[in-house]
């Protein structure tokens, strides 16, 4: 799953990607430092893998991992090409969520291309180059059915009838997957404002309580997550060792960095589980989308486990935690064997018998 870092020029997005990923990526008091997309793959935080893992003396611990890609300052008229939009635009078309970066820091040393800190305004022009560059999208793809569908081809005119709701919508200002269609309706058109949204509020080190509260808000109506950190903090937590990170952030009264909660806050935006294989060689998340089945979870382990699945034993992880063996978990009759319709939940522990 992959999830791109979006905003305008200066809000810190390369900041926060260098954070994520404890990278290199280009990041200076310029707009478009960023010009090709940089990719980094992130771990998911997940206390769950640290107990299996001393359940079962497992030698190797392999965590979830979630692909955070940096896309260059979009800025307003980037629907018609202003400042590279277009390259901008189709990096964004590529992901499967946006993590939309809003300015709320004050700083005279880091230029703001707009002159002051408004995070609606902000926010609202980069929305916009999404819906319009959507409108443009919506009357191509209209072209190529408006024929087939005047000729009473059924398909045709029911994806007319949802494409003229989506431009109405966009018109009026709604992104796309605020409209209320259904998302696999709204995935055949590749729409930019359907997306999945994660708004992250870039702060300063010491906010005023106020100042995240009109991105809530926002997100809120939009139906958006919204995550609120100190760019700059984070930058300079992860250059801490491991050890020191916990009674710094103790000192700071946190129980998570801003960074965990961005990557928990987006696995959820996708609406991603895990699950887990657990024994004395390794323990493993695998990462599976809400409502995926016991045959395709399986084949994120290897696509033979799929095409052979027959049966899978599974226990959650609350009970493993509980009883500390699966001997006791059999005692007890919490180990299930389960077929191909049982949706996997998060926190399976699985084991997959399968022929192939």
């Amino acid at each position: 799953m992959e999830i791109g870092i979006v905003g305008l020029p200066n809000v810190g997005k390369s900041t926060l990607f260098n954070a994520l990923t404890s990278g290199h990526a280009a990041s200076s008091n310029y707009p478009f430092t960023t010009i090709d997309p940089n990719v980094g793959v992130v771990s998911v935080p997940d206390s769950r893998l640290q107990t299996l893992t001393g359940i079962f003396s497992s030698k190797k611990t392999v965590p979830a991992y979630v692909k955070f890609v940096d896309i260059a300052g979009l800025v307003r008229g980037a629907s018609q090409g202003e400042g590279l939009g277009n390259k901008f635009l189709s990096h964004i078309r590529e992901v499967d969520a946006i993590a939309h970066m809003v300015r709320l820091f004050a700083d005279p040393d880091v230029v703001h291309t707009l002159g002051g800190v408004d995070p609606l305004r902000d926010a609202e022009i980069i929305n916009t180059e999404l819906i319009l560059s959507d409108l443009q999208s919506v009357e191509r793809q209209a072209e190529k059915y408006r024929g087939p569908a005047k000729s009473g081809d059924k398909a045709a005119q029911r994806r007319m009838d949802i494409l003229e709701k989506v431009r109405v919508g966009l018109e009026a200002g709604q992104p796309a997957r605020s409209l209320g269609i259904a998302d696999e309706d709204l995935k055949a058109f590749a729409l930019l404002s359907a997306k999945p949204v994660l708004y992250i509020g870039n702060c300063d080190e010491a906010p005023s309580p106020e100042a995240a509260k009109p991105l809530e808000e926002m997100a809120a109506k939009e139906k958006a997550g919204c995550v609120t950190l100190c760019g700059k903090l984070e930058h300079e937590i992860i250059q801490l060792s491991e050890s020191d990170r916990p009674q710094f952030l103790k000192e700071m009264g946190l129980e998570q960095t801003g960074l965990e909660r961005v990557i928990v806050a987006a696995t959820r935006l996708l609406r991603l589980l895990h699950f887990f294989t657990a024994g004395p060689t390794e323990t493993h998340a695998w990462t599976i989308v809400e409502g995926m089945r016991a045959p395709q979870a399986a084949g994120r382990i290897h696509s033979d486990f799929e095409k052979g699945f027959i049966r899978a034993d599974i226990y959650s992880f609350k009970d493993i935690e509980k009883h500390r063996s699966e001997p006791a978990l059999r005692e007890k009759g919490l180990i299930r064997s389960e077929g191909k319709e049982y949706v996997v939940r998060d926190g399976d522990v699985c084991f997959f018998k399968f022929n192939v």
